[in-house]
């Protein structure tokens, strides 16, 4: 049986398809991956800021329209870049098992150090609103370059841009071999993560009964759960990538445990609350955490922003 597997064409993008590609080789007997590099919008306008992005599924829509054209067979995505709202007719088939969600801090100077520790009027590059608004909510006095590209661009501008450091995901880190490089791992009582970062979403064709078969020998159901919570805490919301709001649930003993944050683009507000109940009910418990913060002063902060876009 032969699979194709579609993908960006980063380098960790390109990780990550062969990371799948090979493990799907190994577990199912019979198996034959082709990855299939697909360019999209994120690719393709790669000086646009992400707060400019003119739609969701920046870097996800081109990769699913070759899913429902059946192109490809299975589309391989960083977990935090898929919209909650796909297309009908597509699945998150699997999400296997979940690297570490923490972002972590890489300074110039490559010495181990933490973020209350930077100089006074620190530079750190990030392309996140949801980092940088965690940052300027931490320290004030920090000064936020918009930095974008794979992860060797950025770790390469923050020496040409003279930066104190840039804020990137640990999985990612992880994944090219860069973690000699990481200053501090930060904790998720100082950054909360973007929902379903360090995870991998293999999406499918909801009809395709083959291939969600052979995607299922991959999925880590504890991952899956605590991603789909993230996700529909993120849906309740109506927030994606261009607002600052953040994420991050776990499974322990049968019980689920979330976090959510939204916070406004400046840091001079962040509204922060924790929930837990029975993993069986992990999606409505990340609902009813998303209702408790738009209640707690989260509305008039998503609003806005909206009103900043217009």
């Amino acid at each position: 049986m032969r699979i194709k597997i579609g993908t960006r064409g980063s380098v960790l993008a390109l990780w990550q398809a062969h990371w799948v590609k090979d493990r799907l080789e190994a577990e199912v007997k019979g198996i034959k991956c082709e990855i299939v590099i697909i360019k999209t919008a994120g690719d393709r306008f790669t000086g646009m800021s992400l707060f400019q992005q003119p739609d969701k599924g920046f870097f996800t829509k081109d990769i699913e329209e070759d899913l429902l054209c059946k192109t490809i067979d299975i589309a391989v995505h960083s977990a935090k870049d898929l919209p909650t709202e796909i297309p009908g007719d597509l699945v998150i088939g699997a999400v296997p098992f979940r690297e570490m969600s923490n972002d972590v801090l890489i300074t110039g100077a490559g010495e181990k150090g933490v973020l209350k520790d930077l100089q006074s009027g620190a530079k750190i590059g990030t392309s996140s609103l949801r980092r940088k608004a965690q940052l300027l909510y931490l320290r004030r006095d920090f000064r936020i370059v918009d930095l974008r590209g794979n992860l060797d661009t950025r770790i390469k501008k923050l020496l040409e841009k003279e930066l104190d450091g840039i804020i990137v995901a640990y999985a990612g880190v992880k994944r090219l071999d860069y973690e000699k490089r990481v200053s501090e791992i930060i904790e998720h009582e100082v950054m909360l993560p973007a929902a379903g970062q360090g995870a991998l979403a293999l999406e499918v064709r909801r009809d395709d009964s083959n291939i969600m078969e052979v995607v299922k020998t991959l999925n880590h159901k504890e991952s899956m759960v605590s991603v789909n919570s993230e996700r529909s805490f993120l849906k309740r919301l109506r927030a994606g990538c261009r607002a600052p709001v953040g994420a991050y649930s776990y499974i322990k003993e049968g019980t689920i445990k979330i976090a959510g944050m939204i916070a406004a683009v400046d840091g001079t507000c962040v509204v922060k609350k924790r929930m837990q109940g029975k993993s069986d009910d992990a999606e409505r418990i990340g609902i009813k955490l998303a209702e408790e913060l738009l209640k707690s002063g989260g509305a008039e902060i998503l609003g806005g922003i909206e009103m900043r876009r217009v």
